[in-house]
């Protein structure tokens, strides 16, 4: 029976060691998983944050003058701050590029439309592929807006690049994308 003194306490003890090993690595990957989940979640906003900027610069790409007219100014290099969780303070600074006019094609007249633009002017179906009435001197048009998104609180930085297609008058393509 001597022989054994102690035995129990030292297997014990390798059992006691074996569960803290196996409850820290658990911990770690909670932990890892947590702040996984966590940076995405930032990603997704910082994105959000983006694509809302992105939609305003598109909506007022070519808004009409004060006396009605097409917008003949070129599009300018803008910053958004926005509040994603509506608590009054800045979560993301969007700094907008100036946008980019990639390609612009004049949408065609196939006679078969009918359609009424604005100011009452009249065309057919376009052949460009957008969807789009045609009217006359018409132009589809690809703009890229390209967005950089800082996280005020981490300075983590995102980049989103989107298209927009913007249809555009004779006056207004040779102005902005010729």
């Amino acid at each position: 029976m001597h022989g054994q003194d102690g035995a129990a306490l030292i297997v014990g003890l390798i059992m006691l060691l074996l569960i803290t090993l196996a409850v820290t690595a658990g911990f770690t990957l909670s932990n890892t998983n947590l702040k996984s989940v966590g940076n995405m979640q930032s990603r997704n906003e910082a994105v959000a944050a983006s694509n809302r900027a992105i939609e305003e610069v598109a909506a007022s790409l070519l808004l009409p003058g004060v006396d009605g007219s097409p917008s003949l100014a070129a599009p300018q290099a803008t910053a958004s701050l926005v509040d994603i969780d509506n608590d009054g303070t800045t979560d993301y600074r969007v700094d907008i590029a100036a946008p980019t006019c990639v390609r612009a094609t004049k949408s065609t007249d196939t006679g078969g439309g009918g359609a009424i633009g604005p100011g009452g002017i009249g065309g057919g179906a376009s052949t460009a592929g957008s969807g789009l009435n045609a009217l006359p001197d018409q132009y589809n048009s690809v703009w890229d807006i390209s967005t950089t998104v800082t996280h005020a609180a981490s300075g983590t930085v995102t980049s989103v690049r989107q298209g927009v297609r913007a249809l555009l008058s004779k006056a207004q393509f040779e102005a902005l994308c010729s």
